[in-house]
């Protein structure tokens, strides 16, 4: 590969660290539902930990957001949240009543919080236009290629016979290694404020929060993936199965996230965020017509190019839509748009679950992303009027 085609090494450091910190959180996430519950939590205390976990997240993904774009230094935000996820994650296992893991769980989301947006954005001005999909393409690509590890590594340690808690401590393993692939980046000496144009000084700008208001209502539809887990339940996929179904969506996510990002950086983005989501509302009205465990197989394998086409495009436009003293903010708000409408949209799947039927919850859903699409395509249109389509994916 020529060197001009080549990722930097902050871009493959930060991928490293994604892959070995998603290997600790899934060894522990989907054990934890059963071990709350041998503490003697409900259910409901299970959704107050998850939702009282992500708004904390979402706030502090905001701030730091903006935090970042008035400092010259990201890493070390980055590295102290990273830091603060993978030393309090396993302390899990001295949980001795629900609320233990509250605090622990609440905890990790906080250094999810803090290091999430100055990540973004150490990507972002790593690379330009013309390699920005890739880049986000790589971090996705192998963030989930930890969910895939985390869960085999873990049901290795349980079949090997050890003990609930010690594979919780054991997720301190995978958190150093994440550590040790942070300290290796090296951060790009800072602008000079000097140097700096007026064009580049400009805030937030109105196609941006148009963006973020498309976004806003496709996640309305996006609620939890959790969903189509208790679909495919329903389906006839048995209980100790899936975990395998859940392990084969991420092991298409991984394959295709990079595939995605290198598209991106060819074609339209958003053209590739409209395939993507029309993927994602062909998978939900999939959900919910099967009727066979092998559709549910399939569903879940088409499932992954919604996520391999639309993720590295969404989070590459939204560098593309700011000037680079605002990039900080831009990736704040735009992780905390996603995280805040997850809670409306959660209550709106499961009402509309409970009330009316599996089918109809999913059936508006899906209808509701092929509204967002349309949503996207006239944003697209009105906001680059002039802009021939090839040219959209070379946007400055």
């Amino acid at each position: 590969m020529p060197a001009s085609d080549r990722l930097p090494k902050v871009v493959i450091a930060l991928a490293f660290t994604s892959f070995f910190t998603d290997i600790g959180t899934e060894m522990i996430a989907p054990l934890l539902p059963a071990y709350l519950a041998s503490l003697g939590a409900t259910p409901l205390f299970l959704g107050l930990i998850e939702g009282v976990a992500d708004a904390t997240s979402s706030v502090l993904k905001l701030a730091s957001g903006i935090f970042a774009d008035r400092t010259t230094k990201r890493m070390p935000l980055v590295l102290f949240g990273y830091g603060l996820a993978s030393f309090v994650r396993p302390l899990v296992a001295f949980a001795t009543a629900p609320w233990h893991v509250l605090a622990v769980r609440v905890t990790d989301r906080v250094g999810k919080g803090l290091r999430t947006a100055p990540r973004d954005l150490l990507l972002a001005n790593s690379v330009t236009s013309e390699n920005a999909g890739r880049a986000f393409g790589l971090h996705q690509a192998m963030d989930h290629a930890g969910a895939i590890v985390g869960p085999l590594v873990a049901t290795a340690l349980l079949v090997a016979g050890v003990s609930l808690k010690y594979v919780f401590l054991c997720a301190f393993v995978p958190g150093t290694l994440a550590m040790i692939a942070a300290a290796t980046v090296r951060e790009a000496p800072a602008v000079r404020k000097d140097k700096v144009t007026q064009q580049e000084k400009k805030p937030l700008n109105r196609n941006f929060f148009g963006y973020l208001f498309v976004l806003a209502f496709f996640c309305l539809a996006n609620s939890s993936d959790a969903f189509l887990l208790l679909r495919a339940s329903e389906i006839g996929i048995p209980r100790q199965t899936l975990p395998l179904v859940w392990a084969a969506l991420h092991v298409s996510k991984s394959s295709l996230s990079y595939v995605g990002g290198r598209l991106a950086d060819r074609y339209p983005r958003v053209r590739l965020m409209v395939i993507g989501w029309l993927v994602f509302a062909v998978t939900y009205f999939g959900f919910a017509f099967a009727s066979r465990p092998l559709h549910v197989w399939l569903l879940f394998l088409l499932y992954g190019a919604y996520y391999g086409l639309a993720e590295p495009s969404e989070k590459a436009l939204v560098r593309d839509l700011v000037p680079a003293e605002s990039r900080g903010r831009a990736f704040g708000a735009f992780h905390f748009v996603i995280g805040v409408v997850t809670i409306p949209a959660g209550l709106l799947m499961g009402s509309v679950w409970t009330l009316q039927s599996p089918k109809v919850a999913l059936e508006l859903a899906a209808a509701l992303v092929v509204f967002a699409t349309c949503l996207l395509v006239y944003w697209s249109r009105t906001t680059f009027p002039r802009t021939p389509p090839s040219a959209l994916s070379q946007m400055p």
